[in-house]
């Protein structure tokens, strides 16, 4: 049994929630948060909790009134209805559907946000078989949603860009497509993926000692935002950016490489490719230690890393800022550092492909641990 505290919050919204439950409403939703719109508000669960019932933002009652209660119970969806705030104990009329809309939540979840990663071994999730079952959970839940199942419930593509493009014809069939025009295996957008790699084949500092580049003066690897890109593009594992600065002839080059996700198989749109902001800070030597004007470079997919290089004014004095982004994708201001709750994910995916969990894998994590061994 789960007790839920039902309260108005701000004018128009009901919150029907566990204790420290994540809502929609939250300032900065976490990454490890599950949402699935329905009618009449938003459903939301923690990623790591073993909580079926969960937290809700209403913001049309009337339409939410007809799933409260298979969700909640009488108790609640009387309450609700009577508008009136207490802490009830949550019983499920229909259980199998209140589990059936969490795993919905949950295929959405990893549509977006599975950490599929070469250098951490963590192989990608079939996109297709992904989508299928989000059609068939999204079907067993109907009542939950209204009008167009496909908004409602959360795009049905929105992790369909590992590796395809998504259409729909606007009655709610989605349908799924390589992207066109694969060029050759030295070009920008060249195929990748197809024999698949081993974390150990991936140095993740560019360059070396020898490099043509000049004297390498500084070097490392790091992470990126995921909010910032869409999956499918870069390799989530949490060392797959790394940079170097060279000097040679009174000139300073970084280098920025990215390992491409293990699924990016196809030429990627224009409009989606990766760009690289780099912030530097001149040796002290300089006189000037002013920060410089950042420096931002397109990424270009060559191989299997998405790469670009450029002209950084003096000696930096420590190790640069580097910023990895798809233009207009995630939020503008720079988030707190979020690598601690990347590795947890991380962590949790790895469990779901190798371990028994207790909760049923979907079809393509099943799909996924089959190949692993081979990844």
């Amino acid at each position: 049994m789960t007790v839920v505290h039902l309260r108005r919050a701000e004018p128009g919204l009901v919150v029907i929630a566990p204790e420290r439950a994540p809502l929609v409403t939250d300032a900065a939703p976490g990454l490890d948060v599950l949402v699935l719109e329905v009618s009449g508000g938003h459903l939301s669960w923690s990623l790591f909790g073993d909580q079926v019932v969960p937290a809700a933002v209403l913001d049309d009652v009337e339409a939410a009134q007809d799933w409260v209660w298979a969700v909640y119970g009488e108790a609640v969806a009387s309450a609700v209805a009577d508008d009136q705030p207490a802490a009830l104990t949550a019983l499920p009329a229909r259980p199998e559907s209140t589990a059936a809309l969490r795993r919905l939540a949950y295929a959405h979840w990893a549509s977006r946000w599975w950490p599929a990663s070469t250098v951490d071994g963590i192989p990608a999730l079939d996109p297709q078989l992904l989508v299928e079952e989000i059609e068939a959970l999204t079907e067993q839940c109907e009542m939950m949603f209204d009008g167009d199942i496909d908004e409602r419930s959360g795009a049905l593509g929105a992790g369909a860009g590992l590796g395809t493009e998504v259409a729909s014809d606007g009655g709610g069939d989605v349908e799924l497509f390589d992207a066109p025009g694969d060029r050759g295996p030295e070009g920008d957008g060249a195929s990748i993926g197809r024999s698949r790699g081993r974390a150990e084949d991936y140095a993740l500092a560019a360059g070396g000692a020898d490099s043509p580049d000049g004297l390498i003066v500084a070097r490392g690897s790091g992470g990126w935002d995921w909010r910032r890109c869409p999956p499918g593009i870069l390799d989530a594992g949490e060392h797959a950016v790394s940079w170097q600065v060279s000097r040679a002839a009174g000139v300073s080059t970084v280098r920025v490489s990215v390992v491409a996700a293990p699924d990016c198989r196809r030429r990627v749109p224009e409009h989606l490719r990766p760009h690289a902001r780099v912030r530097v800070r001149l040796s002290a030597d300089t006189g000037d230690d002013r920060p410089e004007p950042d420096v931002e470079m397109s990424l270009h997919l060559r191989g299997d890393a998405w790469t670009s290089s450029a002209r950084i004014p003096g000696t930096p004095e420590s190790s640069p800022e580097i910023t990895i982004f798809v233009p207009g994708a995630g939020p503008a201001d720079q988030q707190e550092d979020e690598s601690a709750a990347r590795n947890r994910i991380r962590r949790f995916a790895r469990a779901r492909l190798t371990e028994h969990t207790g909760d049923q894998r979907l079809t393509a994590e099943t799909a996924a641990a089959e190949t692993d061994e081979d990844f």
